[in-house]
């Protein structure tokens, strides 16, 4: 499911824009709606220049944070400061960026790939300690061969190798690049 901008994407922006102009950790606004403080769950917070580029995605696959809210604004500034992919976010780039905040359901193991689908389910492909984890619905990635394939390889585990699967359900929040900001 994917909804338009709203309190996740907005405590994102607030969350990237105060750390990179300050360097501190905001609290959560108390003006958040109460399920965003007594809510706990895992979450991805990609941020995207304009264009659709990415520039930094970060997430947790289970709650880590005592809610919601906190855990929305840990993810953010680590997608702005510590994706591997990339540098740090720079002041500059802030009225550039556009957010997505991915709200995960608990994973399932599954039994092969015949009860995944790209489009309804991210997927987790473990194997030890080695794990690969893709968003669903995201753009170019249209089969589950596909989804498979990335998530094998950024977990670093061969395609005969045996893996166990795991599916998710996300609630999509997202910003669009058009809205004005």
């Amino acid at each position: 499911m994917v909804t338009d901008v709203n309190h996740h994407t907005r405590l994102a922006r607030l969350a990237v824009q105060t750390y990179v102009t300050s360097g501190k950790a905001i609290e959560p606004p108390e003006t958040l709606p109460e399920e965003l403080f007594v809510k706990r769950a895992g979450c991805f917070v990609c941020i995207k220049r304009h264009g659709g580029e990415l520039r930094g995605c970060i997430g947790t696959l289970a709650p880590t944070q005592a809610s919601l809210a906190t855990e929305i604004i840990a993810n953010s500034i680590q997608a702005a400061t510590a994706d591997p992919r990339f540098p740090a976010v720079d002041e500059s780039e802030l009225s550039h960026l556009v957010y997505s905040v991915d709200v995960l359901e608990p994973a399932e193991k599954v039994s092969g790939a015949h009860e995944l689908d790209p489009q309804m389910y991210g997927v987790i492909v473990k194997r030890g300690f080695q794990t690969g984890v893709l968003l669903p619905t995201l753009e170019g990635i249209d089969t589950v061969d596909q989804q498979l394939d990335i998530a094998r390889r950024k977990a670093g585990i061969d395609q005969g190798q045996d893996a166990d699967l795991f599916r998710f359900k996300v609630t999509r929040y997202e910003e669009k690049a058009d809205s004005g900001l």
